[in-house]
């Protein structure tokens, strides 16, 4: 039971189960980066881990999902940096809007959810971390990430949906977050997404990192385009947005890229193909699980609402194909893991898949641009 932890364990777990009031969210919500948090205690990983497992004491066990690796004979002269993309689902729109008919609500609960989210993260341990539907980052992803040596950026949508449920938690929007250790932050952009000239309520925010170890440069960035069947070509003109604004940000690629997103979007849509056909040489990490290396994985999400079952691939890594090297990719879950009620459900907090890979930096990547 929680009474027996030690005093770190029990200030660790007020800050795990603290929670700002929603007035305190509200002043928050046109800051779109936090003050560093050094103030705060750094946490170890390892005791976060043990209170989030301590949480979830009562929940199934974590899926087993192992590493593919995609490198066999790749002579990498660094560490890899390890990539998480994750639509992790909005609280608000989890218990309110969704409406996922065969998950019960018990397993959407806030304080076991985040649990779960956590304990996801903490087992990959990523270097860079892009999550949309970010609805709780001012009271549990800020405050706890910070304090395990993340550097926190968020910016919200301007017309976030969580806004419209009742006794909501601010508006949800896209993160990104990265080891302050690793990486020194060169420059930071958040971009609200046009289409048709006109702004959206779609954001990405693409960050310039430099590697400490071998001092190269890359762009990380981390988008969430709109969602639903006949906004195809909105979906479109997002998309070319965005890459406009990468290929400024890169110097046309000069600088290698990854761009993290759910994208709404099948492999079917135009806007995919405008990232496959880009001139910044971009390709899609998870391709690279497939036999022949040209197919998306079957699902990236799979969800059961009252319109029926709804099993897409819309969650995609791209990368510079030129100046990147895939070192490996998290496999996904398979069906008989995620069971006949799909997702979320008390083993998985989300209706979409995370995915990881490490990525390692091309030998002479201008050769073959």
């Amino acid at each position: 039971s929680v009474s027996s932890m030690g005093n770190s364990t029990s200030r660790l777990y007020s800050a795990l189960t603290k929670t700002l009031s929603s007035s305190a969210v509200s002043q928050h919500q046109d800051c779109l980066e936090q003050p560093d948090s050094a103030r705060l205690d750094p946490i170890d990983p390892k005791d976060l881990l043990q209170e989030c497992q301590i949480v979830l004491q009562k929940r199934p066990p974590r899926f087993q999902r192992d590493f593919v690796d995609l490198q066999k004979n790749a002579a990498s002269n660094h560490r890899p940096i390890r990539v998480m993309q994750w639509n992790i689902l909005a609280q608000a729109l989890g218990e309110g809007k969704d409406n996922f008919v065969q998950c019960p609500m018990e397993a959407l609960k806030w304080e076991e959810r985040k649990c779960l989210i956590l304990e996801e993260i903490l087992a990959y341990k990523p270097d860079i971390l892009c999550l949309q539907e970010v609805d709780h980052y001012f009271d549990t992803f800020e405050p706890l990430l910070s304090r395990l040596g993340y550097q926190c950026t968020f910016f919200p949508k301007p017309w976030s949906p969580c806004l419209d449920v009742e006794q909501n938690n601010g508006p949800d929007g896209c993160a990104l977050f990265f080891v302050k250790d690793r990486f020194e932050l060169i420059n930071s952009a958040n971009i609200r997404l046009t289409a048709m000239k006109l702004k959206t309520n779609q954001v990405a925010i693409a960050q310039t990192l430099k590697c400490n170890e071998t001092g190269r440069l890359f762009c990380i960035a981390v988008t969430h385009l709109k969602a639903r069947t006949g906004w195809e070509r909105f979906r479109s003109a997002q998309g070319c947005d965005l890459l406009q604004n990468l290929k400024s940000i890169t110097q046309g690629a000069k600088i290698p890229l990854i761009i993290c997103g759910d994208f709404n979007a099948e492999p079917t849509e135009e806007v995919y193909r405008e990232f496959s056909n880009s001139s910044l040489n971009l390709n899609s990490a998870y391709k690279l699980l497939s036999p022949d290396g040209q197919s998306e994985p079957p699902y990236t999400t799979w969800k059961i609402r009252p319109s029926g079952e709804c099993r897409h691939t819309l969650d995609y890594i791209w990368y510079s194909q030129h100046a990147l090297n895939v070192n490996s990719a998290l496999g996904l879950l398979t069906e008989e893991q995620i069971g006949p009620n799909r997702l979320p459900s008390f083993n998985y907090p989300s209706d979409h898949l995370s995915l990881v890979c490490d990525f390692s930096f091309s030998q002479d990547p201008d050769r073959l641009l």
